[in-house]
């Protein structure tokens, strides 16, 4: 199985309070629980300054896998990859 990249989706995310990893999921009217965390990878300065630094998340959740991305400057949480076995509608 395979993540495919796709356009960022803006999603809503609950995150632990101590730690900062994903939760639960809130796409549309759709609400994932994170199941379980299968990677992390910090892009500290791979981006320009006005861009920012960004913490990727591979997360699986019950019918899908996500790479759930957040972005620190603007405190914005997208879906830019899904796996491709399982999708979302």
């Amino acid at each position: 199985m395979a993540i495919v990249r796709m356009e960022p989706v803006n999603v809503r995310v609950r995150a632990d309070w101590f730690d900062g990893t994903p939760r639960e999921i809130t796409w549309g009217r759709v609400k994932l629980p994170v199941t379980r965390l299968t990677a992390v990878r910090r892009e500290d300065s791979a981006y320009r300054v006005e861009v920012g630094p960004r913490t990727v998340f591979e997360v699986e959740t019950p019918g899908a896998r996500l790479a759930l991305v957040f972005q620190h400057r603007s405190r914005r949480w997208t879906v830019d990859g899904v796996d491709d076995e399982v999708g979302l509608s």
